[in-house]
């Protein structure tokens, strides 16, 4: 396929565990991620580089919020046991650190969250832009962020939609921004701002100094998922103090954490040229069509300056209402052209139901 790379948001943020059904459920509860697009048990033979020379194998759900933004893809190894770090995780150090999850109404949530007693991590402060947020963890110890959304798709009882983005520890912000802010076109720059941080303070490390840039999609989302999915953010946070360590230092990618962040792309060859001349060439791709079960389409990975894998996945087909044969085949649909609202809207029939 030729023509200019369409990033269509964030996909999925790939979160690493030991049991992908009971946290499945957590996050149905809690972040109403209850569309399952996908789960499937295989092998992964094109990450071997990245499992120690291996082929793992694993099982993997993906699954959404209807009132739209990325997924989560939950990861679990069924051919080894995940391992965590090595060594107590802090802010700024370098990886993908916390995912950032879109809200109607922070205060509510965060006033719902309290009340059903979750691990909330301090209290609701304000960020560097006078927004209202807050930060809670999963029963693994996994950290979200609660922000305000811009951007919406639908509408259900649940308190916050889907993924939003992701804060990620990095040790030179001026390459990051080559990477995050110029080819994945998070180009509009919401705060940039040094100092220590009122609102940080309740995360380990977060009483230091720190670089901290809040970058943001500045153009209407295209391509087939671009209206379910939405607008995001990606939070570079650089550490003045301290050298941060590698959250995923020898450890396998499917280990435990935030494995990898996934943006939905067209024109993953234009996509290619582009990282490859900006120094991030593709160091994993399936090259033609990869069949996840029900889904399939193309992915490849790049790392970030600091080793953080970025996965791009080009969607050629999904299905909507697996029981009618009914799949989305989108692969060769014009790039940039969104897919019809009902259309999307129908992927509500996959609902999880508890």
């Amino acid at each position: 396929m030729s023509g200019k790379k369409v990033i269509s948001g964030i996909q999925q943020i790939g979160i690493g565990n030991r049991g992908v059904h009971p946290l499945w459920k957590w996050y149905r509860q809690n972040f109403g991620m209850d569309i399952g697009i996908f789960e499937e048990a295989a092998p992964a033979p094109l990450m071997t580089i990245y499992t120690g020379g291996e082929v793992q194998s694993r099982n993997a759900a993906l699954a959404v919020n209807m009132q739209g933004g990325g997924g989560f893809e939950i990861w679990q190894f069924t051919s080894r046991e995940a391992q965590p770090p090595a060594f107590e995780t802090k802010l700024g150090d370098l990886g993908l650190y916390i995912a950032k999850m879109k809200s109607r109404d922070v205060k509510k949530a965060y006033e719902s969250f309290k009340a059903k007693g979750l691990d909330l991590v301090g209290e609701l402060s304000n960020d560097p832009a006078g927004r209202p947020h807050f930060y809670v963890k999963d029963p693994n110890g996994n950290i979200f962020e609660v922000v305000e959304g811009d951007s919406w798709f639908g509408s259900n009882e649940h308190l916050t939609g889907g993924a939003f983005g992701m804060v990620i520890g990095v040790s030179d912000m001026e390459k990051s921004l080559k990477l995050y802010r110029d080819v994945l076109e998070h180009d509009q720059v919401i705060y940039d701002e040094t100092g220590t941080f009122d609102d940080l303070k309740s995360l380990k490390g977060g009483e230091g100094k720190f670089r901290r840039v809040l970058l943001q999609n500045s153009k209407s989302r295209q391509g087939a998922f671009g209206p379910l999915l939405g607008n995001s953010q990606i939070e570079l946070i650089q550490d003045l103090d301290n050298k941060g360590r590698k959250i995923f230092e020898n450890r396998y990618w499917g280990d435990l954490g935030y494995i990898h962040l996934c943006f939905d792309v067209r024109n993953i060859a234009a996509l290619e040229k582009e990282c490859e001349a900006a120094g991030f060439p593709f160091t994993v791709d399936s090259n033609n069509s990869f069949d996840m079960g029900k889904a399939a389409g193309r992915f490849s990975y790049i790392e970030d300056p600091d080793g953080a894998w970025i996965e791009f996945v080009e969607t050629h087909k999904v299905p909507v209402m697996e029981k009618w044969n009914w799949y989305l085949n989108i692969k060769n649909r014009a790039p940039e052209k969104p897919l019809p609202r009902w259309m999307l809207a129908a992927l509500k029939f996959n609902k999880v139901k508890d």
